[in-house]
């Protein structure tokens, strides 16, 4: 940092000398304190990193997260550091570990650093995002029926402050006889000369429903080789029920835009999140909250420019935050890097597919989720004859199973194998769903 920066100035105002003795004492202590790094071994050992209480079947994991081991003992470690010397420990790790966080998300994102902003969840990156797009006169944006309230309220909220058009189309009309074509085809179909940008869902909380993001991605691409760079459609995805189930590279997916909290399937602390852009649409994106980004505070002061800097650090937004949940999350992505992304992916894909071909086996029960891992993920919804959405997450409840009901008008009972499950468990769930029966 330069001599007029955040250090000089504290250092000029008398406050940084003390802060710098007690920041270092403070590192020594409690840096002494991490942890060996978790190594996998098998899935009882994985469940075994989490307090979750044993009498339940969790079946709603992805709904918040439960710390695993080194992500709680992190947090832990970064809050003793802040309540012994909250100035002094900020200094000492503000900016290392907020680096650390971003190397970590890029190396299981397989992106830069710089392409990630730091969010607290979905709904505020989603907010951010599509508050900030830049649209000319006349260009709209393209969102779907089936997308979530956040998404719909985000791009709602836009509309009535700037006067943007939002276009809601359905992108199919049944879920037992869709393929990923029509799904491609609905989408393509609907984007004309005034789409500026394409807003979805990776996977739908509301029936469990995987896109075709690569694919639609490719169309999308096809059709922007005849659009001038002004005009070409930039496509937005909410990847939260991805990320953490999907094995991909985001690059390699084709959006421009990755939206996600990373305290769900990713199991990081709760009240973190991200926003992944593509070099090449950052640009098309404004912040609307200051950044504290110590680059742009520094210039600030030199009152010189910042706009030189990647957009994404505009886009992470400054304040103070749960820092020590902040600070933590890199442990969340090498929680999952120690097992192998592509034995998360088999892993939920195999608990799903047990709880899905057993649910579809049952006469009184209608799956609502498609059976194909090729468009579903790791939630499954359904419905059991006679009883209300509402009754069946009730009953299985008073059971021992955590399942939710679908945040929607239209409303499912709702289970999502996890990392955290076993065939057994989904089994004993299977069993009991077999036994409700409208009374």
């Amino acid at each position: 940092m330069t001599d007029i920066g955040r250090r000089g100035f504290l250092v000029r105002t008398g406050l940084a000398l003390g802060a710098t003795i007690l920041a270092s004492a403070c590192h020594r202590v409690f840096a002494d304190q991490q942890s060996p790094r978790w190594r996998f071994k098998n899935w009882d050992d994985l469940r075994a990193q989490f307090p979750l209480a044993p009498q339940l079947i969790h079946l709603a994991a992805f709904f918040l997260a439960s710390h695993p081991t080194p992500v709680r003992e992190a947090i832990e470690r970064h809050r003793a550091g802040l309540d012994a010397d909250p100035l002094g420990y900020w200094l000492e790790h503000e900016e290392k570990q907020e680096a650390k966080v971003l190397r970590a998300a890029a190396d299981y994102l397989g992106a830069h650093p710089t392409d990630i902003a730091l969010t607290d969840s979905t709904t505020m990156g989603l907010g951010l995002l599509y508050s900030g797009l830049k649209l000319r006169s006349r260009q709209e944006i393209l969102t779907t029926t089936h997308d979530h309230y956040s998404t719909e309220t985000a791009l709602r909220l836009r509309a009535e402050r700037t006067g943007a058009t939002v276009r809601q189309i359905p992108l199919y009309r049944s879920l037992k006889t869709l393929s990923r074509d029509e799904l491609v085809d609905s989408l393509q179909k609907n984007i004309t000369s005034a789409t500026r940008v394409v807003a979805v869902t990776w996977v739908h909380s509301s029936t469990g429903l995987k896109l075709p993001i690569q694919d639609m991605a490719l169309a999308i691409q096809t059709m922007n080789r005849s659009r001038d760079e002004q005009d070409r459609v930039i496509f937005c995805v909410d990847g939260v029920h991805a990320l953490g189930v999907e094995d991909f590279r985001v690059r390699e997916l084709g959006c421009d835009f990755l939206v996600a909290g990373t305290h769900k399937w990713m199991f990081g602390p709760r009240g973190t999140g991200l926003v992944w852009g593509h070099p090449q649409a950052w640009p098309i994106a404004q912040a609307t909250i200051p950044t504290f980004n110590s680059q742009a505070y520094d210039l600030w002061m030199e009152n010189k420019s910042s706009t030189d800097l990647p957009q994404s650090i505009h886009m992470t937004p400054g304040g103070f935050h749960s820092f020590e949940h902040r600070w933590a999350l890199d442990e969340a992505f090498a929680f999952h890097q120690a097992i192998g992304k592509s034995k998360v992916t088999q892993r939920i894909y195999e608990l799903s597919q047990q709880l899905k071909q057993g649910l579809a086996a049952m006469p009184h029960v209608a799956l609502h989720t498609p059976l194909s891992q090729d468009l579903s993920a790791g939630i499954v919804c359904f419905e059991v004859a006679g009883l209300t959405s509402r009754a069946v997450v009730d009953t299985l409840r008073q059971r021992g199973i955590v399942g939710s009901v679908t945040p929607y008008t239209t409303k499912y009972a709702r289970l999502a194998p996890s990392l955290l499950n076993s065939p057994v468990e989904i089994e004993k769930t299977l069993e009991e769903i077999r036994n409700l029966r409208a009374s």
